[in-house]
């Protein structure tokens, strides 16, 4: 090469140099894993994200990707990637692949880009892949959580919603009849029952909606336990006292005024209450309130059914309901505790349980006092 030509050629390396750089910047800014490959399945550059996404902190330049992307299918089972990268023709994109990580065995779907890189004109001419990697497990997590919403309201909905038709349409019949004035009672009562468990599965989405989103507020104010006690005590008390079961209150003579949400402290103890009396068929409702330093215990306790060793881990679950039988008797959605738990949250509460099946459940709930010095440091 004559050397007259050497300062025309220095400009166009320096310009390449520069553009490699700009484009290296640019994968690396991504937040997507980016990964190039050779038409032989080589990696031939990458972004810091995939190193991430694969959980590695070594190169993987010039590895086959077969060999650094271990793809599992919807059953969990291995997927073929040099297959599947040679199959590829055109620009395609999956979200249903996952991936298993080493160090821990854990589990994450993965949304998955490939696109052939086609050099010059001919179709099949092509210089390698472009493969795009995402973490989607919340995604994932998001969309099961929204069709399993859907199915369980739309079921729970639609129940009530058949009784209450039912019973209305029968007190119909019976009033054009001008017969028995209590079958026309009896109807629209159990009609006025589906219509109070419409109303509460409403609110319970309500609170639950505001409380996903970070919208409700925590309203502070003093709190007298005794009267709060009482009061749900009072509202509880012809409803237990139908069951045939004893209600007993025990109340600290130290209490205190307690600095916090009434709103949702009542909220709490009436969602335990509730369940308490739901699974109890014989015995006793216990409802407690001690004076701990930097707040108040209370604590809810039954001689039910009580819940097993399974279900404990799940009980704050969102939509969770028992396999058992005497759980599946009374109706329920399986938001209540999950909207419970999101309401102890809001105000620092801490809540712990023993249960034993068919020996009854105790559920404690330590509320702190905003105004101690241990609610502030919480």
């Amino acid at each position: 090469m004559p050397l007259g030509s050497l300062p025309k050629t220095i400009p166009q390396v320096q310009n390449a140099l520069l553009e490699h750089e700009r484009l290296n910047s640019l994968i690396n800014s991504m937040a997507d894993g980016v990964i190039a490959i050779d038409s032989k399945s080589k990696v031939v550059t990458y972004n810091a994200a995939v190193l991430a996404l694969l959980d590695r902190n070594t190169s993987i330049k010039g590895k086959l990707l077969q060999s650094v992307l271990p793809l599992l299918d919807k059953e969990n089972k291995p997927v073929d990637v040099r297959e599947l990268i040679k199959s590829t023709r055109v620009p395609t994109t999956n979200r249903d692949y996952r991936m298993r990580y080493e160090s821990d065995g854990s589990i994450v779907n993965i949304f998955l880009s490939i696109a052939p890189v086609h050099l010059g004109y001919g179709r099949d001419s092509h210089g390698g892949y472009v493969i795009l990697l995402r973490d989607i497990t919340k995604e994932k997590s998001l969309e099961e959580e929204r069709d399993e919403f859907i199915s369980v309201a739309s079921h729970e909905l639609r129940t009530p919603m058949a009784i209450a038709e039912g019973n209305v349409s029968n007190a119909l019949f019976v009033l054009k009849k001008g017969d028995d004035i209590q079958e026309i009672s009896k109807a629209l009562e159990a009609t006025h029952d589906q219509i109070l468990f419409l109303t509460d599965l409403v609110n319970d989405l309500s609170t639950l909606s505001r409380a996903e989103r970070g919208r409700l507020p925590v309203d502070l104010e003093p709190i007298n336990v005794h009267d709060l006690i009482v009061e749900v005590a009072d509202s509880y008390r012809s409803q237990i006292e139908a069951k045939g079961l004893v209600l007993k209150t025990d109340l600290d003579p130290k209490l205190e005024l307690l600095n916090s949400s009434k709103l949702y402290l009542k909220e709490i103890i009436q969602n335990f209450m509730t369940n308490a009396i739901k699974y109890t068929s014989a015995g006793q409702i216990r409802l407690v309130a001690n004076f701990k330093r930097g707040g108040v215990m209370f604590e809810i306790s039954d001689s039910g059914i009580g819940i097993s060793k399974s279900d404990q881990a799940k009980i704050f679950s969102k939509f969770f309901r028992s396999e058992d039988y005497r759980t599946r008797q009374s109706s329920g959605t399986g938001l209540g505790l999950y909207v419970t738990k999101k309401l102890a949250d809001l105000i620092r509460a801490q809540i712990s349980m023993e249960s034993k099946l068919n020996h009854g459940s105790t559920f404690s709930i330590f509320v702190p006092d905003f105004d101690s010095t241990s609610a502030k440091k919480t």
